[in-house]
């Protein structure tokens, strides 16, 4: 039987009622997750004001598709028989909107790690730019951050990254549909900045990515900042906040 849960973003008939039985199906929140939440950070979140309002004990929750701490934007979060559907839900495309700074590099490939490595960036232009990203397009081979949550023999990939453990990144297929420069200007420290749109199949690494281009334009380059706008049918516009989540007047009375 199709599993056709209810949708809470922004065009939701608010509150939430009182009975989990009025969502036979489960439910699907469309989160703009904040900067500096895990993925997990907000799971539990929900799940614990999800818990206290149903008084429901071990309510099933999930996501489908971590996002990093340092990136903002859709994680979708389902609740009761809809996490069923989150390996459909996380195959679907994503795009982001990713600003990438080049002539440096960091451990991690974003800001999580300081910078390690400078490169000459002086020759980098709009231009150069997007004849690159014109060489993204298509299925390729893509080696994940050692900094990511990649398993590897039964660990992340972060926690022997973390641990001075040296570790073999293997490569992923993944397809890249679209990458189309934004804008393009100085950064923060002078260097060279690109802001990027890209429409990408699962298991891609923007983080990567930010490396790979800054390679192809024969320098370095690290993300600086990272939104997910888009998860397959779901758009940005319609998400909604954890601050509006937790609001009172979104949960309709429910008795003890």
């Amino acid at each position: 039987m199709e599993i056709k849960p209810t949708i809470i973003d922004s065009g939701f008939c608010w509150p939430i009622a009182a009975s989990l039985e009025s969502y036979p199906d489960g439910m699907v929140f469309v989160i703009d997750k904040p900067y500096r939440w895990t993925s997990a950070d907000v799971v539990r979140k929900i799940k614990f004001s999800l818990e206290r309002h149903f008084h429901r004990r071990k309510l099933k929750v999930g996501h489908a598709g971590t996002l990093d701490p340092l990136a903002t934007g859709i994680l979708l979060v389902c609740v009761g028989r809809a996490t069923k559907l989150a390996e459909s839900l996380q195959s679907h495309t994503k795009e982001y909107v990713a600003t990438i700074e080049f002539g440096a590099t960091t451990a991690s490939y974003d800001l999580e790690k300081e910078i390690d490595a400078t490169y000459p960036h002086e020759h980098i232009s709009r231009e150069a730019v997007e004849a690159a990203l014109k060489g993204f397009i298509g299925p390729q081979e893509q080696v994940p951050p050692v900094f990511s949550a990649k398993m590897i023999n039964g660990a992340r990939a972060y926690e022997y990254a973390r641990s001075g453990e040296a570790v073999e990144m293997k490569p992923s297929l993944i397809t890249i549909e679209e990458a189309r420069l934004l804008e393009f200007g100085p950064g923060t420290c002078g260097r060279p900045q690109a802001i990027v749109r890209l429409r990408c199949s699962k298991g891609t690494y923007v983080r990567s990515f930010a490396r790979d281009l800054g390679l192809a334009l024969g320098s370095g380059g690290h993300l600086t900042a990272l939104r997910r706008t888009a998860s397959g049918d779901f758009e940005i516009n319609r998400a909604i906040s954890l601050d509006f989540l937790q609001s009172s007047d979104n949960f309709a009375v429910s008795l003890p």
